[in-house]
């Protein structure tokens, strides 16, 4: 490799880098960025790309802007959400027995908890039918009987998925039930 003098080298196998100063006979002199004046080979020497800040030019127009575009305000993004989840209605559902009958008195626990399940079952039917994606269905905390054999019904649909709904808006006792829509022919 030739060099000229004022190129930039690094020194192969070692941490050195400098500017040619001189050329003698497959010797070349380097000024260190430390000011000294060391000789290398010809081969122990590779030439530098300047791609370095400290190496390029810049006109006072490009760094100029490129300061003013550092100094923007950056705005942050709100995470999208799709205008079909964001107004996407959800269908409650109360399980309370008071919500679904005037009086319990003279129905047993077994009553009380079928009453709850066929309820339970023929909204979330509907919900499928009138491709409603979203269900919440409030069943309350008590001993959680109740939530054990709901999550035992929506077990044995393929197209929905439950978990416990929001915390903030209901509580301990509630699970919300989302629908997978298959997409009707035309």
């Amino acid at each position: 490799m030739s060099f000229n003098v004022g190129d930039q080298v690094s020194v192969l196998d070692e941490d050195l880098s400098g500017v040619v100063k001189n050329i003698s006979g497959g010797m070349v002199s380097i000024e260190t960025e430390d000011g000294f004046l060391l000789d290398f080979s010809e081969e122990e020497l590779i030439l530098k790309k300047p791609s370095s800040f400290k190496n390029q030019i810049f006109s006072h127009s490009s760094l100029s802007s490129v300061v003013s575009e550092k100094e923007q305000p950056k705005r942050h993004k709100q995470p999208k959400v799709k205008a079909k989840e964001r107004f996407q209605p959800t269908l409650e559902v109360d399980l309370h027995i008071n919500q679904l009958v005037k009086s319990p008195k003279g129905m047993s626990k077994h009553d009380m908890l079928t009453l709850q399940l066929d309820t339970a079952k023929r909204r979330l039917e509907f919900a499928i039918n009138k491709r409603i994606q979203k269900v919440v269905f409030i069943h309350g905390v008590g001993e959680g009987v109740l939530k054990l054999e709901l999550e035992y019904l929506f077990g044995r649909y393929n197209n929905v998925k439950f978990y416990d709904a929001n915390y903030q808006k209901y509580g301990l006792g509630a699970t919300e039930v989302y629908i997978y829509q298959s997409v009707k022919p035309n």
